[in-house]
């Protein structure tokens, strides 16, 4: 096991192992947590800046990942954002160009698009495509599947509303699905944040994955819920039975 920092231990004497907390005091103590700082300088002596950290939200599922109807894969808009805004291209053609990049895409366009992408170009965080261009899209499969950027229907990246999904992923609009532990991870915004503003993130975000229960999944569906932000221990929700 690898050794934990000063900070990292100071953090952990914050929480309880194993407690579970409610949303709102989950969502205090991991504000709590990343307020402790490391009291370091680089070797220059300039101070390490601690800026706003993401918050994580992980959630286990009572579901069987081999499952076809099992699988979990979509897009959610949080209600208060997660502090950050997405490169978006868009494939389309004709007006749908000049619409897509007002609506904020950073590239947006066909068979040259496509192109640049298959040469290599992946320096964007979210690819949509007007269902007309996924026949020329569709070979970009072995570029754009392993870094999960493939445009897909259930994600929403593939609709002829190209201009609406553009400005939609461009505002923070997420993607999700579950891996192969059964497990949704999820941004759910910055410690800078309200904690009220975090909580309603993380309540839609749970409400959201409630909804989309398998019928075929067996048992206890949200099996643990933990919260954590990028420099700090997790914390436990508390679900209600």
């Amino acid at each position: 096991m690898p050794n934990k920092n000063i900070r990292y231990r100071k953090q952990e004497g914050l929480r309880k192992e194993g407690e579970a907390l409610t949303c709102g005091e989950a969502v205090t103590k991991v504000k709590e947590m990343a307020e402790i700082t490391s009291n370091r300088s680089y070797k220059n002596g300039r101070k390490r800046k601690d800026n706003p950290q993401t918050v994580d939200l992980v959630m286990n599922l009572g579901i069987d990942p081999k499952q076809a109807d099992q699988m979990l894969r979509g897009s959610i808009a949080l209600p208060k954002g997660i502090g950050k805004t997405n490169r978006v291209i868009a494939f389309c053609e004709g007006d749908l160009i000049e619409a897509a990049t007002t609506a904020g895409a950073i590239e947006a366009g066909g068979d040259e698009l496509i192109d640049k992408v298959s040469k290599g170009w992946l320096d964007f965080d979210v690819a949509v495509a007007h269902p007309s261009m996924m026949g020329k899209v569709g070979k970009l499969g072995r570029v754009l599947g392993p870094q999960g950027k493939m445009p897909t229907p259930k994600a929403g990246t593939v609709t002829p509303e190209v201009a609406n999904a553009v400005a939609e992923y461009v505002a923070g609009k997420l993607e999700f699905r579950n891996d192969a532990g059964g497990n949704v991870h999820m941004a759910v915004g910055k410690t800078d944040f309200s904690v009220a503003d975090l909580q309603e993130n993380i309540e839609a975000a749970i409400g959201h994955m409630l909804k989309l229960k398998p019928a075929s999944a067996k048992g206890t569906y949200m099996k643990n819920v933990v919260i954590s932000g990028t420099r700090t221990p997790g914390v436990k929700i508390q679900m209600s039975a």
